[in-house]
């Protein structure tokens, strides 16, 4: 990876915010200007403006649309390849033969895959919620997972109803016959998809900072500017974070390929950092991707992986339980409801469902499900508002661009 001179990077980044029309203004007030505008910009939220915003979603919709098309209109040849791919496999989805078998698995797979890998893009891009999906969705199948794997001693679960419901197979199997390695190997695809589409997440900050760079445009991005004024002021940082930051910006700038995997590979909430700097520098892309795809696919999966499955482990979890029933007091009164949802799940996955046992829902499952249910309403909430940010956007971008020609 070539390296630039930071003594060039810093007089660029000074005159690139100096200059404005071909002659230095006052920086201080082009500063202000932007911060004014946006704090306008993060006023326009539903709970604010419902009005306004959902105005402003409207129309950004309709001008992403417009661009959309407009793009693949310029790209008609790939269009075509596109719909003629498209006419095809929908022939041989439609028409019977001996073909339908693998079809219909391929099928099966794709959607399985292009569903975790949409979960991972979202849990990186995140539009501005911290939605972390890993924990939402990843997070608890392979814990469930894990916990049918002990109860049955096996990861045989049968397809259909496995993955939209587990149950244990009909055929006895040896104790402790049950591994690790075959629970890891169960939750394998899955976990390594999320962790590619994570991977695809992290390209929006490279290719943000690498057409600034080559282009020579500021681009109004606050993790960009921050990057700049770290840059500006990498002699004289003294916080822990700014250290920090310039820590990776350093490893990755200076180590390359194996800088950006070690930053992939672990949990990273600085790797924005790493994308932006990669951008930046004009590292190859995929000198990039392909680093952040093996880290993060590969390597910190399986990190993730093993420590979920370790804590839902059959005596592990045994013991939390005891440990919340030695709670002073309140211990008692809070073990219960974690036994009993241990309990109804043993039940489910041996569909026992006319044993004894009381199969109303238990407050701990309640209380997942509206959390997941709040999480992703906060998140389409979130879309809407940044979609009509970016639209005020467009607007003060407007207005300035009307100033200059004035």
């Amino acid at each position: 990876m070539a390296e630039n001179g930071t003594d060039c990077d810093q007089r660029r980044i000074r005159m690139s915010k100096e200059q404005h029309n071909g002659n230095f203004t006052d920086s201080s007030m082009l500063s202000e200007r932007k911060r004014r505008e946006r704090e306008e910009r993060l006023n326009i939220v539903l709970w604010k403006k419902p009005l306004v915003t959902l105005q402003y979603f409207c129309l950004e919709t309709l001008i992403n649309l417009k661009e959309w098309t407009i793009k693949l209109w310029r790209r008609q040849g790939l269009l075509v390849c596109a719909l003629v791919a498209v006419a095809v496999l929908t022939a041989m989805y439609y028409i019977e033969g001996a073909h339908q078998q693998y079809v219909r698995y391929m099928e099966k797979k794709f959607f399985w895959c292009a569903y975790w890998v949409g979960l991972g893009i979202l849990s990186s891009v995140g539009l501005g919620t911290g939605l972390h999906t890993f924990l939402l969705y990843l997070g608890p199948h392979i814990a469930s997972v894990t916990l049918a794997a002990y109860e049955c001693n096996s990861v045989n679960f049968p397809e259909p109803p496995y993955p939209d419901q587990i149950i244990c197979p009909d055929q006895e199997t040896t104790q402790g016959s049950i591994s690790l390695w075959a629970i890891i190997s169960k939750v394998r695809l899955e976990a390594c998809m999320w962790g590619a589409g994570t991977a695809i997440g992290e390209l929006p900050p490279y290719f943000m900072a690498r057409a600034a760079r080559l282009s020579g445009a500021e681009p109004d991005d606050e993790e960009y500017q921050e990057f700049e004024e770290m840059l500006e002021h990498a002699e004289t940082a003294q916080d822990f974070a700014s250290r920090a930051k310039l820590a990776v910006q350093n490893l990755v700038q200076k180590v390359g390929f194996f800088g950006i995997l070690a930053c992939a590979s672990i949990p990273n909430p600085l790797f924005d950092l790493a994308g932006i700097t990669c951008g930046h520098f004009l590292v190859p892309f995929w000198t990039f991707f392909g680093a952040t795809l093996i880290g993060k696919a590969v390597i910190k999966m399986h990190i993730q992986k093993l420590f979920v499955i370790i804590t839902f482990s059959k005596h592990i979890v045994e013991q939390m339980v005891a440990l919340i029933g030695a709670i002073p007091s309140i211990g008692p009164s809070l073990q219960k409801p974690f036994q009993e949802y241990l309990e109804a799940q043993r039940i489910k996955l041996h569909h026992k469902s006319d044993s004894a046992v009381p199969q109303g829902e238990n407050w701990l499952s309640w209380m997942f499900e509206k959390l997941v249910i709040v999480m992703v309403c906060y998140f389409i909430l979130s879309i809407i508002n940044s979609m009509a940010q970016s639209y005020a956007k467009r607007l003060q971008q407007k207005m300035y661009s009307e100033e200059k020609t004035k």
